[in-house]
């Protein structure tokens, strides 16, 4: 499984040698930043990411958004993308996620193009095509040269620190920010934390409780690092970061690392997450040599999360998605959580 898999991201783009074309370009210093920074003058805004300093000179009206959770914040605040990404895990056959097809369908908007579905490189004539002033990926794996490519185009805002990474509030703050309705943002996220606030006041369960998440299966172990947006997301439940995460980590990846058989039973914590495709998957883990082993599932405390769309809309959650996959996330998690005591 590839880590644009991992990180639930359906893919990106087709290599094209060559771009022709004069647009406005940013800083490029390849320095990271813990945070996004803004600052306004007169109608200009410029956000910092881990490329550099991009100047957006007014607000945009033709928006393209790559990478995962930019269009849903996008539509949330009120802008209608002119392009977004394929997205092939969790999509439709058409690569529409079904909470912006609903959203889309309940607020009469007109669905944005939906761009190739390519591999490797963002599809760089398609964007062009759709003539952008802005493209919005401030939670993708975009690299420095993708990077300068897509700036060729229009101005690009990337993920303030690390691929993959960014967490699902700063997603929203970000794109309001490049989007000129820093407080439409706000009001969205403030929806969404009265959600998760109301959620952990109904289950006192997971206070304090610790959690390790995984994507397992009899050919894999990945463990899902602390600082990746859908652990943030169980932590702001009440749930705590179990030491032994950080403590087997081994430098993979920037969001998960690979975790051998032989030290499974290692990773120890009060819940376990397990994230797998299908019913079956999820049980042939459950049934391993190493994975009945582990203290989590003796005891009953894994949050099994199944299938594309469910996975999709929590792991992280976005602006849209929240509210669709929030009720089952939540069982799923008291659940294992009564059973661990």
């Amino acid at each position: 499984m590839t880590p644009r898999r991992k990180a639930l991201i359906g893919a990106a783009v087709a290599v094209i040698a060559a771009l022709g074309l004069a647009g406005c370009s940013s800083a490029d210093n390849g320095s990271g930043a813990s945070q996004p920074t803004s600052s306004a003058k007169a109608s200009a805004v410029t956000i910092h990411d881990a490329f550099g300093d991009t100047v957006i000179a007014s607000k945009p009206k033709r928006v393209v958004t790559l990478g995962w959770g930019s269009t849903e914040a996008a539509l949330a605040i009120g802008v209608d993308p002119v392009a977004m990404p394929f997205q092939a895990y969790a999509g439709d056959k058409d690569g529409v996620l079904p909470w912006i097809k609903d959203y889309v369908a309940k607020n009469k908007l007109e669905m944005p193009k939906v761009l190739p579905n390519t591999t490797d490189d963002p599809p760089y004539e398609a964007i062009a095509a759709a003539k952008p002033d802005l493209i919005l990926a401030p939670y993708s794996g975009l690299t420095q040269k993708q990077d300068q490519l897509l700036k060729a185009i229009a101005p690009t805002v990337a993920y303030p620190d690390q691929p993959w990474a960014t967490p699902w509030k700063d997603i929203i703050s970000i794109s309001g920010t490049a989007l000129f309705e820093p407080a439409k943002a706000t009001k969205v996220l403030d929806g969404i934390e009265t959600q998760i606030k109301d959620a952990a006041a109904a289950h006192p369960e997971f206070k304090g409780k610790s959690i390790a998440e995984v994507w397992a299966s009899p050919q894999e172990f990945d463990v899902y690092k602390k600082e990746d947006p859908r652990v943030q997301f169980a932590l702001d439940l009440g749930f705590t970061s179990a030491p032994s995460v950080d403590q087997l980590a081994n430098g993979d990846q920037t969001f998960y690392y690979a975790l051998s058989t032989e030290k499974v039973d290692q990773l120890t914590s009060d819940v376990l997450v397990s994230y797998g495709d299908t019913d079956a998957s999820q049980q042939a883990f459950l049934t391993s040599s190493y994975g009945s082993g582990m203290s989590q599932v003796k005891a009953g405390a894994v949050a099994q999360l199944t299938g594309p769309a469910f996975i999709s809309a929590v792991s992280p959650p976005t602006a849209l998605s929240l509210s669709w996959g929030l009720k089952d996330y939540v069982a799923a998690l008291s659940k294992a959580a009564k059973a661990a005591g």
